[in-house]
């Protein structure tokens, strides 16, 4: 018990951290209103006597000139009043930073780069507990094959960050350059940065991986990296030449499919010819399993029913006095703990259906298939601009009364003692929809956090794509992929290294295939033209340059990951770091 907790106690730790900056950040802004509200008339006696760069500042194109202002009162009243500067998300960060903090600016930095650390844990928390266990679950019912599973709904769940922020940059806040750099940033970041630290780190194991699948995948991958190039040339694109990129993946899919297919029935054949030998060695198995259980009668059988529940005698009852004379002392604790994790966890709990056997609660159930609904309706009304009062109060009702029909269906039809074994695939869907709902929705608001951080501090946005959306994003890989690959022998290098590829290329190809059909469906019949950012070909040149650098050493080392391959790979990487940022410097 006293190990278990402990193991536990870092997370517990991070997430009490996390939730409680959330309440901080909450706080702050409830102080800082006031304070904003009373400045509000110097600022509008400011603007009176400035009528003329009042006007000037209306006509400025975006939020390009709002460090041409020096004090935080102009910049403020230029945030306000120019339609470049307003938020396409939730928040207003500008003037929270120029109107609320503008005397703070110190505080204004930190408060924005906490937010956008509690943004991240919930973009990727989301995914991980509910996006991802949906798709688990959703998979078993429909009784997919893993390789289907894997290379379908595994690469959505791994990747539900990238594609959410792919296409919330495209379609909501028409800056689709943050998208592509967080994309092909993130691609470049795994397929280097992680591939060179696990093949450094297992180069003295001379573990080799499978030629013709790293093969298959690479060439795949530069594929599709080579149309996106060509598409960025072109500057445009149609409905159908959209549609056709995202195809390529269900291609990948299909020839993925294949080869398991192939390599099944080859296994078969050559089982069929040993079968007689092997079924004369399990039954010698057999035999020396009955002498082994004979010769085990000493062992009491119930002894192995539950190692985790001992008889119960009157030292352990003595030890259970104890401790519970020691959890009292900390009741209280646990008791603020718990208040204190509620602000992170509770909206999301309330509003996505989760009915694992683990985290079944009835109460929460039936609240959530209530209240989601109405989130849905909240979503849909702040994604149409010119929506009248008396539409969104009719789009609220009919919510509301679709959540209480299905809030009654589920208290009926469910218990308190485990989730439905039957009708579960209407759970799963709904789960699904609302986890995906929830992830559009924090994916929106990082997008934006980005987009205004990026004006703040004066530089791209894109730039802020390609590094910071881009390394939080693919952190997580970074974590998972490394310790499968260090902890699980042969296979769990095999693993990690095809999902090092299959993931970066599952996000280029459906992220940006799908913001490019979204984009280009709400331009037809005209062709949707691509942002125009330069920077995107030296992204595209050194990540293809990272996987011709692992398709030629590899196979020359047999397959066999070392350390040459990995350190060339991270210089690659570091190489294009140092180049962008000696382009920022400079230009």
């Amino acid at each position: 018990m006293a190990s278990s907790t402990s193991t536990l106690q870092p997370k517990k730790l991070s997430l009490l951290i996390l939730n409680i900056s959330f309440l901080f950040l909450l706080c702050l802004s409830l102080i800082t209103t006031p304070l904003y509200s009373l400045s509000h008339d110097s600022l509008g006696l400011l603007g009176q006597s400035n009528n003329t760069n009042l006007s000037e500042i209306k006509l400025v194109d975006g939020c390009t000139n709002l460090h041409d202002h020096t004090d935080y009162a102009t910049k403020c009243l230029y945030v306000k009043t120019h339609t470049g500067c307003r938020p396409k998300g939730y928040i207003n960060y500008l003037q929270i930073f120029y109107c609320n903090l503008g005397k703070f600016p110190v505080l204004g930095h930190a408060a924005i780069l906490l937010w956008l650390f509690v943004l991240f844990y919930l973009l990727g928390n989301t995914a991980a507990n509910y996006f991802c266990s949906s798709l688990e679950s959703l998979s078993k019912i429909l009784k997919l094959s893993p390789t289907i599973a894997g290379a379908t709904l595994l690469s959505l769940g791994n990747g539900a960050s990238d594609v959410f922020s792919s296409i919330v940059s495209f379609t909501r806040s028409g800056d689709g350059d943050v998208g592509l750099n967080s994309v092909l940033g993130g691609a470049f970041f795994v397929s280097s940065i992680v591939v060179g630290v696990i093949s450094i780190l297992i180069s003295p194991h001379q573990i080799s991986v499978d030629e013709a699948s790293f093969v298959r995948d690479v060439i795949f991958f530069l594929f599709s990296l080579s149309s996106l190039l060509a598409i960025i040339v072109i500057g445009r694109i149609n409905l159908w030449g959209a549609i056709s990129f995202l195809a390529i993946y269900f291609v990948y899919v299909g020839t993925v499919s294949a080869t398991q297919l192939y390599k099944r029935k080859n296994r078969e054949l050559l089982g069929d010819r040993f079968s007689t030998s092997l079924a004369a060695s399990k039954n010698l198995q057999v035999l020396q399993s009955f002498d082994d259980l004979g010769d085990s009668t000493s062992t009491p059988l119930l002894g192995y029913v539950d190692e985790d529940k001992p008889i119960f005698d009157t030292n352990s009852k003595a030890s259970l006095d104890v401790h519970q004379e020691q959890n009292s002392g900390f009741s209280y604790l646990g008791t603020l703990i718990y208040i204190l994790e509620l602000p992170l966890y509770l909206p999301r709990r309330l509003t996505i259906p989760v009915v694992s056997e683990e985290r079944w609660s009835k109460p929460y159930a039936v609240i959530s298939v209530t209240l989601a609904p109405v989130l849905l309706a909240a979503l849909c009304n702040t994604q149409r601009e010119n929506l009248s009062s008396r539409g969104k109060s009719v789009t609220y009702m009919t919510a509301g009364l679709i959540g209480l029909v299905l809030g009654n269906l589920a208290y009926v039809t469910t218990n308190k003692w485990g989730p439905p074994k039957k009708c579960l695939f209407p759970w799963l869907v709904g789960g699904f929809f609302m986890s995906v709902a929830w992830t559009y929705i924090i994916a929106a608001e990082l997008v934006c956090l980005l987009e205004s951080y990026g004006n703040i501090l004066g530089i791209s946005p894109s730039i802020l794509g390609l590094t910071v959306l881009a390394w939080g994003n693919s952190l997580n890989d970074l974590i998972a992929n490394v310790a499968m690959a260090v902890n699980g022998g042969p296979d769990g290098a095999q693993i990690a290294i095809s999902g090092c590829y299959a993931g970066p290329m599952f996000n280029t190809l459906v992220g940006v295939g799908m913001s490019l059909v979204f984009s280009s469906w709400s331009e037809y019949p005209s062709s949707y033209v691509i942002p125009i950012d330069h920077s995107l070909y030296e992204t595209i040149a050194f990540l293809m340059g990272g996987l011709l650098w692992a398709l030629v050493i590899l196979p020359k080392k047999d397959m066999k990951l070392d350390r040459y391959m990995g350190i060339g790979l991270v210089a690659i990487y570091l190489c294009f770091l140092f180049l962008r940022l000696a382009m920022l410097l400079v230009f």
